[in-house]
């Protein structure tokens, strides 16, 4: 809807697929504008009046509907209300039965509780010689115990003069006794009375508290049952008062209302367009465009800051700032320890270059004590530390592999042997390392398992018992390789990475995120550990974001590193 300025007209306007369809609803928003109106003045027009009667009719089916659910609800719920009077005869709510009864139940049983105390209070004055307010109000017992005393002042006159065995004496007791007796008996029944009247107003009591009892469990479930009994008395009061009220003015408008003057008129009815407003294509077309581009530009961004893969060598140097020592095939088959067995397999060939790369890190060549890492498990630390012992060993070198992930031991595995005797022996203070070792005869070197797992591995770690380890090693073996654990969520990688000369850390190319590396190398790095590289592991050249002509991610074909062997091999 829009206004004509300097007038006032109003254009109403609908946009839809349909021609015909944009006209109708335009009409039909003027026509319902203007019963909008002339409902506002529906006390003066009789189409007001017409309408309060429609809606008078909806209201009243609205009211009936809620008092049958009312109804209805009562009977099959079995609440009975019977409505309440005023002072003045006039009704006012509603009042249930159960509610009459317990409130009566309860007065009873107030009045009843009162008549038991106080037949009982009787009851206990009562003592063994019935001394009770009853039997001393008795005018029986009361005369029998003055007529006692009479005949008990007799016979002690007599005894003033007489024996007791005097016939006159004897008799006189015998009236005493038979008196006293008559009094026995008597307070007996008073004390009896009393015990019957507080028997009664207990049982009554407890009849009366029983009955409340019951009506008190009745009266709430009636509460419970009431409370959907309620919502539909509610619902027909409401019903009731809006029926009222439009009743009420129904009434007021009277029968002789005529139609209304209404202030608003249409013009010129909407009829169908002869062609469409929209869509506008060439603007379309253009901001489509736009929207694509900046879409894909977009999308091409995040998708490339996203991917923290490293997916190929140079971004081992450029992401993380590491130098790379070499990069390590992804095998096709079998295992990395039957491709160290295959002097000519690529993987040799790839731990070889980095041995070489290795050499070049120290002032003494090739470290002589060495942890390998990773940032988690399965990124081929173990491995690689296999491979570097391999080939030290075929190097003529005496090299010893030392199994430092004490948490999940791998290295006995490829052994053949168990992990009963290890590492963890001697940093819990075992003194022989002979017992702890083991030949790997098929691949040239000792190897040490790193024990019984501990509780704590980071315990044993902490102490000195390592650097110890690691000097007696030195004086038999050139050179201790520590298959280390994977540095994050643990802290076993930087307390072993520590008592070495440097480590050598794995990255998976491909399966690992740049900033979890980062993280790890930052864990390193606060325990001044020194890192001499890194080896990029289950590299795939063809994953790679560059397509050099070989194999596994040096710079040289197959036919080249053959003749090189050659060339080496000669000399």
């Amino acid at each position: 809807m829009e206004p004509t300025r300097l007038s006032r007209l109003v254009d109403i306007r609908f946009t839809s697929p349909d021609p015909s369809f944009s006209a109708k609803v335009a009409n039909a928003w003027a026509e319902n504008f203007i019963q909008t109106n002339l409902e506002r003045k529906v006390q003066a027009t009789s189409y007001g009046r017409n309408l309060l009667q429609q809606q008078l009719g909806q209201l009243k089916e609205r009211l009936d509907a809620s008092q049958r659910q009312l109804v209805a609800y009562a009977s099959a719920q079995r609440i009975i209300n019977l409505p309440a009077q005023s002072g003045d005869g006039k009704t006012t709510s509603e009042r249930s039965i159960v509610a009459d009864d317990l409130s009566a139940l309860n007065t009873a049983l107030s009045q009843a509780t009162t008549d038991r105390i106080q037949a009982e209070a009787r009851y206990q004055q009562t003592g063994r010689a019935g001394a009770s307010t009853e039997a001393l109000r008795n005018q029986a017992i009361n005369s029998l115990r003055q007529k006692r005393a009479d005949l008990a002042a007799e016979y002690q006159r007599l005894m003033t003069q007489f024996e007791p065995g005097y016939p006159a004496a004897r008799a006189i007791q015998s009236q005493i006794d038979q008196i006293d007796r008559s009094i026995g008996r008597e307070e007996a029944r008073v004390s009896g009375s009393l015990q019957g009247d507080y028997r009664e107003a207990l049982e009554r009591e407890r009849s009366l508290k029983t009955k409340v009892d019951q009506l008190k469990e009745s009266y709430l479930d009636l509460r419970r049952r009431s409370i959907q009994y309620n919502i539909y008395q509610q619902e027909v009061d409401t019903n009731r008062a809006l029926y009222d009220g439009v009743l009420q003015r129904f009434k007021e408008i009277g029968v002789a209302g005529g139609v209304g003057i209404n202030n608003i008129s249409i013009v010129d009815p909407a009829v169908a367009p002869g062609r469409p407003s929209s869509p506008r294509l060439l603007i379309n077309l253009a901001v489509a465009l736009l929207a694509g581009l900046a879409l894909g530009a977009g999308l091409a961004f995040a998708l490339e800051q996203i991917d923290e893969a490293i997916a190929d060598p140079g971004e081992v140097e450029r992401r993380l700032g590491l130098s790379l020592l070499g990069t390590v095939p992804k095998l096709a088959s079998g295992t990395p320890k039957e491709a160290l067995l295959d002097r000519k397999s690529d993987m040799v060939d790839a731990y070889l270059a980095i041995q070489t790369n290795l050499a070049f890190t120290t002032e003494h060549g090739v470290p002589r004590s060495i942890a390998v890492t990773s940032t988690r498990p399965a990124e081929g630390k173990s491995t690689t530390a296999l491979a570097l012992a391999t080939t030290l060993a075929r190097a003529h070198r005496k090299v010893i592999l030392v199994d430092g992930d004490m948490r999940s031991p791998s290295v006995h595995h490829l052994g053949g042997v168990g992990h009963e005797r290890g590492l963890s022996n001697f940093l819990s203070g075992q003194e022989t390392i002979d017992a702890l070792t083991f030949q790997m005869s098929d691949l040239g070197f000792t190897a040490m398992s790193a024990g019984p797992i501990p509780p704590n591995a980071a315990e044993l770690l902490t102490g000195n018992r390592l650097s110890i380890l690691i000097e007696l090693l030195l004086q038999t073996y050139d050179h201790v390789v520590i298959d280390s654990p994977p540095v994050m969520g643990l802290a076993d990688a930087p307390l072993i990475a520590s008592r070495v000369e440097g480590v050598i850390y794995a990255v998976e190319s491909h399966g690992i995120r740049s900033s979890m590396v980062k993280t790890a190398l930052r864990r390193l790095a606060s325990a001044n550990v020194r890192v001499f590289g890194g080896v990029l592991t289950k590299f795939e050249a063809r994953k790679a974001h560059y397509g050099y002509g070989y194999e596994y991610g040096y710079g040289y074909g197959r036919d080249d590193l053959a003749e090189s062997k050659r060339n080496r091999h000669q000399g």
